[in-house]
């Protein structure tokens, strides 16, 4: 009964309406109300302000909203975890991905779910700021995103492979023919990039103020996609993570460039809550994620692509 009770308040909490909530959790909006004060009796504290309709939390409930969705989080992968011994790890992976590693993703879902065949796997593409909340919020079982570039708070890492830049235009541009370019030269250009919400940017903006430039895009945007369309337009250029060589090296019209002076990586890797024990679905991904060389794979279907 306490762990239902939990279930309505973290609803509640996300959905600021009992209407909504009850939904949610499948029950009359009777039900969870009565739920929710059974659980302030049982605290021997209020922790909803009504109004009658739903005002907001006292400053007691957000505290155990907090807890509620770490204790619910909990109750689940226990489980998850004493199912398995039955019968293998069932359930949905939910799982936030920077859109910079978006090309690589499925390298480490296709020997997740080939070991793991009755769990499913939700991918969201969604920035590292997402990511950090999902995993706080216990919404994200993990994340692949960069270690190093901005702070992370309360997670383990597990590096996967190290991000470079290639600079890609079109072959009938100035630099078209060219086999490297520098940073300087390249900020130069009519680029397209991501924009400043996409830590890729930031860590693009970081690199450029670090040797003396400003990076000037006439075009930004949150999608990789989109930086394609403008790149293969051709009136624009742009930088991109050398992951994504061989989607763009598909294209005759387009070239991509060595950026230099500097030479530049940035690591991308998993996160996951830092508790113990780890929920079976993230540790079941750290397991996979073990046993990938994901650097070597890289490098090889770049080389392929780009033949």
């Amino acid at each position: 009964m306490f762990i239902r009770q939990m279930t309505y308040l973290v609803a509640l909490g996300r959905e600021k309406h009992f209407g909504r909530a009850a939904e949610v959790c499948s029950v009359t909006q009777s039900t969870l109300s009565a739920g929710l004060k059974a659980l302030e009796r049982e605290l021997d504290m209020r922790l909803v302000i009504r109004e009658p309709r739903f005002m907001g939390f006292t400053p007691e409930g957000e505290r155990v909203v907090e807890w509620a969705a770490q204790i619910i989080a909990d109750y689940q992968s226990l489980r998850q975890d004493m199912e398995g011994f039955r019968s293998g790890l069932k359930g949905t992976l939910r799982l936030g991905v920077v859109p910079a590693a978006m090309p690589q993703i499925a390298r480490l879902t296709e020997p997740f779910c080939a070991k793991h065949a009755h769990v499913t796997v939700d991918i969201q593409s969604i920035t590292s700021a997402e990511i950090q909340r999902g995993l706080d919020k216990f919404e994200l079982d993990a994340g692949i995103t960069y270690l190093d570039n901005e702070p992370l708070m309360n997670v383990r890492k597990v590096p996967l492979y190290s991000e470079k830049y290639v600079f890609v235009t079109p072959r009938t541009a100035k630099w078209g023919k060219a086999s490297k370019i520098t940073w300087r030269h390249a900020a130069m250009e009519n680029l397209c990039l991501l924009n400043e919400t996409m830590q890729n940017r930031r860590v693009l903006n970081n690199l450029a103020r670090s040797i003396g430039l400003k990076l000037t895009p006439t075009v930004t945007t949150n999608s990789f996609l989109s930086v394609c369309s403008h790149v293969c337009s051709g009136g624009w250029s742009s930088i991109i993570p050398h992951t994504f060589s061989y989607i763009f090296a598909g294209s005759e019209d387009l070239v991509l460039i060595d950026l230099i002076d500097p030479v530049h990586e940035q690591s991308i890797g998993i996160v996951t809550s830092d508790r113990d024990p780890l929920p079976p679905l993230a540790r079941a991904l750290l397991h996979c994620a073990a046993q990938l060389e994901l650097n070597e794979y890289v490098r090889a279907r770049i080389d392929l692509a780009t033949a």
